[in-house]
């Protein structure tokens, strides 16, 4: 799609309805060589959907300690629901040391338990959860590979059972279990992943090992209504709507790329709210993940303008 058509298209959606989305996950600052910057995959889906336009509660924790102050502060900035942003004693605020390899890939090497292990959410956080009526979960594997977060995430589930459920698969090391990313794999209605995690996954459930048959035979014994797997540079494969197509990547200098698949993964949701045919969505979501890794920091702040002159 070119930008022209783009930027049509944006504005005639700029009015179409914003949605509830629950937000389970981490909060933790990224550790740079150079620099510490606030990240979490959880918090920064939630920051670039609420850049969209749609209402995210983000369940989490900080620590009671300096970055966990500093944490909040920043949440507030991005004005996000603190309502069930937690603060415990327990543990420390969560931290990830960041490594970058010759070609911008990234490698993580995430201090566990941390804060946002120690998330509770008591029978009354639970109504005002249900009866602020999510039409959107979101949920990924780091969160859910202590046994802590996966009770929550499954009584979130039964809370709220008419919720569409998205999985970022987002793997990191030790918390790849095949048998956990198998019942989160069942759990989802749209997922989104990388090739490398496509590649993994393939070794363990017997999914086709190329993108299209695996969009199509996920989807089909899943359940999934949409699957994308991202290509990095080179862009992306989705299946929406029954409809596959492959979507270009777009060029751009690469700052760091912490927090685009988040961005994207916000980008591809909006467009499945709004509707979009697949190629619209898939090229919407490499435009908005693009912009972010040409910026420094997971969360930068960006426009629509941006995108569309991208």
């Amino acid at each position: 799609m070119n930008s022209s058509n783009l930027y049509l298209h944006l504005r005639r959606t700029r009015h179409a309805r914003t949605e509830r989305i629950l937000v389970l996950g981490e909060i933790l600052w990224d550790i740079f060589p150079d620099s510490v910057r606030l990240g979490g995959a959880a918090l920064n889906f939630a920051a670039h959907a609420r850049q969209l336009q749609h209402e995210a509660l983000l369940i989490s924790a900080v620590g009671r300690d300096e970055l966990g102050e500093q944490a909040m502060h920043a949440v507030t900035s991005l004005g996000l629901d603190k309502r069930f942003i937690q603060t415990t004693a327990l543990f420390n605020t969560g931290t990830a040391s960041v490594q970058f390899g010759p070609s911008h890939e990234t490698s993580f090497s995430i201090e566990r338990p941390a804060a946002y292990d120690a998330v509770e959410l008591s029978d009354r956080d639970f109504q005002q959860i249900i009866r602020w009526k999510p039409a959107w979960l979101y949920y990924g594997t780091l969160f859910s590979s202590m046994v802590s977060g996966k009770n929550l995430l499954n009584r979130l589930l039964q809370a709220v059972p008419d919720a569409k459920r998205f999985y970022d698969v987002n793997l990191r090391p030790g918390s790849n279990s095949p048998a956990l990313v198998l019942e989160l794999l069942r759990a989802a209605t749209v997922l989104k992943l990388n090739e490398e995690e496509l590649a993994w996954l393939h070794e363990f459930t017997g999914l086709p090992a190329d993108a299209e048959g695996f969009c199509r035979a996920g989807a089909e014994c899943y359940g999934w209504s949409a699957v994308c797997v991202t290509l990095g540079a080179r862009g992306c494969a989705m299946l929406a709507g029954g409809e596959y197509v492959e979507a270009n990547g777009h060029t751009v200098d690469v700052a760091d790329t912490v927090g685009a698949g988040d961005a994207f993964a916000a980008a591809f949701v909006h467009g499945f709210i709004s509707d979009w045919p697949a190629v619209e969505i898939a090229d919407f979501s490499n435009r908005v993940g693009a912009l972010v890794a040409s910026v420094r920091g997971a969360i930068p702040n960006w426009s629509v303008k941006e995108v569309v002159d991208l």
